[in-house]
C-alpha cells in the first residue's frame, strides 16, 4: 500500500493517477474526503499532517508514502511512519535546498529532508525548480484585461509541470532509490515576460506583462505569505532576471519522456485561464 499525503494539491492528485495507472493501491489522506475528486479505486482516508493523533490508522499496512512539506509539521507523521513499519519516504523538497543562500523557503525545506533523514526509514527527495502552477495565480489578471502585473518581468526561469513532478515522484515510490535526491526543472529558461505571451498565445487573446516596483508587489505578496517568504521569492527572481536559470535533463532521464515544455502546461489549464 502507498499512502499519497497532499494528495489534492497541484502534485497530489497527478501522483495519485501516475499510482493507479501502475497498477498500484493507493492511499489518499486529506482532511476533507467528502469533497475528494480522486479515482473509485483510490482509499481515501481523513487525516491532517498538523494532527498526529489522526495519522496511525492512515499509515496501517503502508509500506511507501508521498509525503507533502508541512513545514514544521513533519514529525509526528514520521513517527507515526516508522511504528506503523513505512519503509521508504519520498518527501517533496524544493531546488531552494541547493541554492548558495538558502533563504527562508530553503531553510525550511532543509529542515523537513533532515527530518525524514533523520526518522531511520529510507528516502528519496523530489527537488522541483519552481512550478508552472504557481502561474495560475494570473489567471484573473489574464480573464480581465490581459495585463499581468508584477516585479522583474525578465527573471528567466525554469518551471516544471506537476505533472513531471508526479511522474518523477511515482518513479521514486515505484523504484526506490535511498537517498537519491532528484532535481527538476522544466525543459525552457523563460522569463515572466515570455510566459506572459505564451499564455496569450495558447488562448488566442492579447496578453502582456507589466513591470511594478518590487516593494509594491511586496505588498501585494504579504496579503497570503509571511515576510520572509515574499523576500525569498522577490530575491529568486531578481537572482533569475541576473543570470537565467539553468535547464536539468532530469525529467527525462528518469520518466523516458521529455519535460512538458509551458506551452503544453498552458493547454492543459485552457479552462483555469477562462479558455
Amino acid at each position: 500500500m502507498i499512502l499519497v499525503t497532499g494528495a489534492t494539491g497541484n502534485v497530489g492528485h497527478n501522483l495519485v493517477r501516475e499510482l493507479i495507472n501502475a497498477g498500484e493501491k493507493v492511499r489518499a489522506l486529506t482532511r476533507d474526503p467528502a469533497t475528494t475528486a480522486l479515482p473509485d479505486s483510490v482509499e481515501i482516508v481523513p487525516g491532517d499532517l498538523t494532527r498526529p493523533e489522526t495519522l496511525p490508522a492512515a499509515l496501517k499496512d503502508v509500506d511507501r508514502a508521498f509525503l507533502f512539506p508541512v513545514f514544521g509539521a513533519l514529525d509526528g507523521f514520521l513517527t507515526a511512519a516508522k511504528e506503523a513499519g513505512t519503509r521508504h519516504i519520498v518527501l517533496l523538497s524544493s531546488a531552494a535546498v541547493t541554492f548558495p543562500q538558502l533563504g527562508w523557503i530553503g531553510e525550511q525545506h532543509l529542515a523537513c529532508e533532515q527530518a525524514v533523514a533523520d526518522s531511520g526509514m529510507s528516502w528519496t527527495f523530489v527537488r522541483p525548480s519552481v512550478f508552472m502552477a504557481n502561474d495560475l495565480g494570473w489567471a484573473h489578471q489574464v480573464k480581465h484585461g490581459g495585463i499581468v502585473r508584477g516585479a522583474y518581468g525578465g527573471a528567466a526561469m525554469a518551471p516544471v509541470d506537476e505533472r513531471d513532478i508526479a511522474a518523477v515522484a511515482a518513479h521514486a515510490l515505484l523504484s526506490p532509490r535511498p537517498g537519491k535526491a532528484y532535481e527538476l526543472t522544466g525543459p525552457q529558461a523563460l522569463s515572466q515576460i515570455e510566459r506572459v505571451r505564451i499564455i496569450g498565445e495558447t488562448l488566442g487573446l492579447s496578453a502582456r506583462f507589466e513591470e511594478m516596483p518590487r516593494n509594491d508587489v511586496r505588498r501585494q505578496l504579504l496579503d497570503h505569505m509571511p515576510p520572509p517568504a515574499a523576500d525569498f521569492l522577490l530575491d529568486q527572481l531578481a537572482a533569475a532576471q541576473a543570470e537565467p536559470d539553468s535547464v536539468l535533463p532530469t525529467i527525462e532521464q528518469v520518466t523516458g519522456h521529455p519535460a512538458r515544455t509551458y506551452a503544453e502546461w498552458v493547454a492543459h489549464h485552457v479552462a483555469d485561464f477562462g479558455g
